[in-house]
């Protein structure tokens, strides 16, 4: 029996080492793979590094998701993903990465807890997320009850 898709889900990926859209593009794989149906992706955005110093400029784009995992099972696939593809984390300082992989919005859902906070706490910040999540399906904020609008860069 086929498994039924329930969450709409909006993931950020970014890339600064390596083959940037490769390592994207590979990520967008797994994610189908792992996590459930990829139903649209942004184009490929090209950024500095924000809140760390890199030579290294990103490259950045967003998808959405259909899956019937929860957040925390997304999640978990999404650091396996990194995992995987190579990621080395430590600590909580931002670093060059071959890949990252966040969710931003999960449905309407508000979600806090020390592994995941949902929507993301700081997408609303970042142009890196924010443009091109505007060339996909509108989400709706679920803690402001709004859509993001591009005036609101």
């Amino acid at each position: 029996m086929e498994e039924k898709i329930t969450n709409k889900v909006l993931l950020s990926l970014g890339s600064n080492l390596g083959d940037r859209i490769q390592n994207i593009n590979a990520a967008i794989q797994a994610i189908g793979d792992l996590i459930g149906l990829v139903s649209e992706k942004s184009n490929f955005h090209y950024t500095s590094p924000l809140d760390f110093d890199s030579d290294n400029e990103f490259v950045n784009c967003c998808i959405v998701l259909q899956t019937s995992k929860s957040c925390l099972e997304v999640l978990n696939c999404n650091q396996e993903i990194e995992s995987n593809m190579g990621r080395v984390r430590s600590g909580s300082v931002y670093q060059d990465r071959i890949i990252d992989i966040d969710i931003i919005f999960f449905n309407d859902l508000i979600y806090n807890s020390d592994e995941l906070i949902i929507p993301h706490p700081k997408y609303h910040l970042r142009d890196f997320v924010l443009l091109p999540m505007k060339e996909l399906s509108t989400f709706i904020d679920p803690r402001e009850k709004k859509n993001i609008l591009v005036t609101d860069l």
